[in-house]
Formats: C-alpha cells, sequence, structure tokens
C-alpha cells in the first residue's frame, strides 16, 4: 500500500482527555490492522496524559525538544533524529519541552489505554535543556 499524504485533510487536535495543552495529531494512516500513524505537533509545554499501547510504540523525533517518560523512572530528553520504542504495556507519557515545540511521527501498535493527567510536579522534574547545552 502506498500512502499519498497532503496534510490539509488529516489534521485535528488532541483530545483534551489524552493531553494537555494544545497538540495537533496529522493522521498518516488510520487504523489499519491494529497499526495507527500520527505525525503530532505539541506546542510548548503540551504533552499526553499517562497511557499504554497493547503492542508498544514507536516514536521517531523529527524537529524540536521533547520528553518522554516511564512510569516510576525520571523524564528523559528526546531531540531531532531519536528513536524510541515503547514496550507493550509500559505506561508512559511524552510530548514537548517547556520552551520549545516538538513534531514526532508515532507508531501505535494495537490499542491505546489513556490514563490520568501528567502533574505539573511531575513534568517540572523533566530535563529542560538538551543534554550538553547549557540553560
Amino acid at each position: 500500500m502506498i500512502i499519498r499524504h497532503a496534510n490539509t485533510e488529516h489534521a485535528a487536535p488532541a483530545k483534551p482527555s489524552q493531553f494537555t495543552g494544545r497538540a495537533v495529531g496529522d493522521s498518516i494512516l488510520p487504523a489499519t490492522d491494529g497499526v495507527i500513524i500520527n505525525t503530532m505537533t505539541f506546542e510548548p509545554g503540551a504533552r499526553t496524559h499517562w497511557h499504554t499501547h497493547e503492542h508498544g510504540q514507536i516514536l521517531s523525533v523529527v524537529t524540536g525538544y521533547g520528553l518522554i517518560c516511564t512510569a516510576g523512572e525520571a523524564p528523559e530528553a528526546l531531540r531531532p533524529g531519536d528513536w524510541v520504542w515503547i514496550p507493550p504495556g509500559e505506561r508512559h507519557w511524552h510530548g514537548a519541552g517547556p520552551d520549545t515545540f516538538l513534531t514526532h511521527t508515532a507508531i501505535s501498535l494495537g490499542a491505546t489505554q489513556w490514563s490520568d493527567e501528567v502533574s505539573a510536579e511531575e513534568y517540572a522534574s523533566a530535563p529542560h535543556t538538551v543534554e550538553g547545552e547549557s540553560e
């Protein structure tokens, strides 16, 4: 299957029940055989709520600076060119840094189970600069 894509008809604001702040999703491949592909653009400070994926998720960071956090661990920096594998059932969140936009392509495998909002305290514990750069 070849997907010819023009961004005009596929973009939609992210659902407030699943995201904090403003984010726009651009549906590249709607649910097909349990796979969904979206390019998401997060405004500064925007992030997903905590969630899991039935069969895992792959993120490819396109531009900007972002964060990802697995439950029980410290948030980690995301930068252009990074690829992330999130194993099945792993509770996590991801989004933009506090002062930067983030665009990533997400390949979600199986059903997504959404949970509670990431608290301001959880988000504030994230690194606010790219490693190797000063604030």
